[in-house]
């Protein structure tokens, strides 16, 4: 007994030092963690932190990419869209998530597709707030979207719009780039929560310093960020690397979908277009003569035609070729070209898509993404397609997409970023998520005409573009652009392009040359374009209602005033309100204003006769609108107007009283008193 006694101690004894050797080591972590929490190492990788201008509002982290790159000079830093911890009634909070064409590369700012929608939105619906806040990052992927999507859904979205896919490769954890470990989703993904731990900064850094020691007797050319984030230049289609890019992009985007969902947030996941026409596949691999020896025969004749100018051969010989083997990119692209030219669009659209998902170098998405993005969005009631394919194919040529709308591979012109967002207004509108007054909506044609790009920006995308074109792999892929710097806003582009100044400075130069030189219709556009910069800052509406007003433009005037109204309300600005309202012969709109005025008053004017006489022009136009002939009412308006000093009202009741009666005395006195110099 005694000895059964012993034994059993001896295995408590062993069991409590298993217990205490397998908790040590994770004690031991703990306390290094706490340590380097302690000594603030490291970096808060938190979507959202506190907006150092305004603790009432929460902006992008800086530092929330550095979660998704190993090799933290890799990482990219996204938009500054400042919004309210606590959302006010009636907002409308709408996410953006998505990759570099998301937030508008190569504008940027008021370039990218959520600014078109953003002004269109504002301009159809005046009188509604809504924030739109693009969480959009270059080099990133569906692992960013995914994580972002876990955290944004505690900040009370009412929609999210997604477009992502090109980056599925070579963007951070993509199974083809140099910034990822292991190719399993779930695997990275529980590695990438982990992130967030100090240990795993901390073993990172230790990672990446051991790497740069062991290269420091390299002497090596870092190149452009694209460059340093490919590992695997070549990718054959539908290999294994290939299926598992596809296999991630699957698994990541079904659970941002199932994020959404289980909270029943709308969400808007559009399709993705590329450079199909105009853009050679960068990569084609080269074909076995032993197992096709067929193929370089036929496809080598067929590029001396080619060259010759005789397309008809050159076709002839280009389908021989694609008979013997099915898989050359460079040959469907031909193909596609010969289509196009011979009036063939569908055969032609046939071989282009086919041309870009044998492309080797996997910059554009394939054709299986959309299918994908398709099948998922079928799966919840809560999201919503959108078909921004479609809507390019409609303004390419032939229904081909090329150099119209797209700048090199994926990014597009202004048109195309305008097109991008129309296609997701037209979804917001289809899903019933808003519901514009078709009087009132603003049209795209106006959006257009109107939407503040200034020149500096569409340069600067310009000459960003040309920079690109120079370096891997388009270098002999398309061809260059010639940069000129001769104007004004080609200097200020160029050096905003190449980050000799800030977007904020370069506005700030535009800004005074064009106030400096009187051109005030140039110097509003700059303003408008800070305006959707900063959507919260009252003095920019002001200083655009104020170069309306120069302009003439009393309808833009009105609404930034009223916009600077409703985020600062002041005694100017409901004094110039009022006075536009009557001006403009609506006095219902300006009497809510006359009483702000007069309630808040700072400048002794006596505003209650004014308040008194629209009152009673409301009172006459009510009466007026059962009998439009009465001269005598509309004189008694017309003169109402004059007596608050309200000229152009006067005039225009004067008028109509003459078109009844061109005799009547009374209005031809007030003509020619409102004729008299003042």
């Amino acid at each position: 007994m005694e000895g059964q006694n012993i034994q059993h101690e001896r295995r408590n004894r062993t069991l409590v030092f298993k217990i205490i050797s397998v908790a040590v080591p994770f004690c031991l972590l703990a306390l290094l963690e706490c340590g380097l929490r302690l000594f603030h190492y490291g970096y808060d990788l938190s979507l959202f932190i506190e907006y150092p201008n305004d603790k009432n509002y929460l902006y992008l982290n800086p530092d929330a990419s550095k979660r998704y790159f190993i090799n933290q000079k890799n990482a990219t830093t996204g938009n500054v869209e400042p919004f309210r911890k606590e959302k006010a009634p009636g907002t409308r909070r709408i996410f953006v998530l998505g990759e570099s064409t998301t937030i508008g590369y190569p504008y940027f700012h008021n370039g990218s597709f959520h600014r078109w929608l953003q002004y269109r939105l504002a301009h159809t619906f005046p009188d509604q707030h809504f924030e739109i806040i693009n969480l959009a990052l270059t080099a990133v992927n569906s692992y960013t979207v995914l994580g972002f999507a876990r955290e944004l859904v505690d900040y009370q979205p009412d929609a999210v719009l997604i477009y992502t896919g090109h980056n599925e490769y070579y963007g951070a954890m993509g199974v083809g780039s140099t910034e990822q470990f292991g190719g399993n989703p779930a695997l990275v993904n529980a590695v990438l929560r982990l992130r967030s731990l100090k240990i795993m900064q901390l073993t990172a850094d230790l990672y990446q310093k051991a790497l740069a020691l062991g290269s420091s007797q390299k002497p090596q050319n870092d190149g452009t960020r694209m460059q340093r984030m490919v590992a695997e230049q070549q990718i054959p289609y539908q290999s294994e690397l290939y299926k598992r890019g596809v296999a991630q992009f699957r698994t990541n985007m079904s659970e941002v979908l199932n994020i959404f969902a289980r909270q029943n947030v709308p969400v808007f996941i559009s399709n993705l277009v590329s450079n199909e026409r105009d853009l050679k596949p960068f990569v084609s691999f080269p074909v076995d003569s032993t197992r096709f020896p067929g193929f370089a025969q036929n496809y080598r004749m067929a590029l001396d035609f080619l060259q010759k100018g005789d397309s008809t051969q050159a076709y002839h010989y280009f389908k021989k070729a694609a008979g013997h083997y099915q898989s050359h990119a460079l040959c469907h692209y031909y193909l596609g070209q010969l289509e196009a030219a011979r009036g063939n669009a569908a055969g032609a659209r046939g071989h282009f898509s086919i041309a870009r998902d044998l492309d080797g170098l996997r910059f554009r998405a394939p054709e299986e993404f959309n299918q994908i993005i398709r099948q998922l969005v079928g799966g919840y009631s809560n999201a919503h397609m959108v078909d921004v394919k479609h809507i390019f194919e409609m303004a390419s040529p032939h229904g081909t997409i090329g150099k119209e709308l797209i700048l090199e591979h994926v990014h597009p012109d202004l048109k195309g970023y305008a097109l991008m967002s129309d296609a997701f207004y037209e979804a917001l509108k289809k899903a019933k998520f808003i519901s514009p007054v078709p009087d009132s909506e603003m049209s795209f044609a106006q959006l257009r005409r109107e939407m503040p790009v200034p020149s500096i920006d569409s340069l600067a995308g310009v000459y960003k573009v040309a920079n690109l074109k120079s370096s891997w792999p388009f270098n002999a892929a398309l061809d260059r652009d010639s940069v000129r710097t001769e104007t004004f806003e080609e200097r200020v582009a160029f050096d905003l392009a190449y980050r000799r100044i800030s977007w904020e400075n370069a506005m700030d130069q535009a800004y005074n040359h064009y106030i400096e030189g009187q051109n005030y219709r140039e110097a509003r556009e700059i303003v408008e374009a800070l305006i959707l910069e900063q959507p919260g800052d009252a003095a920019l509406y002001s200083k655009s209602a104020m170069l309306s007003g120069q302009l003439g433009d009393e309808r833009s005037a009105l609404f930034s005033f009223q916009k600077a109204f409703s985020i600062v309300p002041s005694f100017e600005t409901a004094r110039y309100l009022f006075v536009l309202l009557l001006k403009m012969d609506q006095p219902e709109k300006a009497i809510p204003y006359l009483d702000y005025a007069i309630r808040y008053n700072t400048s002794g004017l006596n505003l209650t006769p004014v308040r008194a006489l629209a009152q009673e022009v409301v009172a006459l136009r009510a009466s007026f609108s059962t009998d439009s002939a009465n001269v005598s009412v509309l004189n008694r308006i017309a003169s109402a107007y004059y007596k608050m000093d309200n000229r152009d009202g006067a005039l225009l009741y004067a008028r109509k009283v003459l078109r009844l009666n061109a005799r009547n005395e009374a209005a031809l006195q007030l003509v020619t008193l409102l004729r008299l110099p003042r």
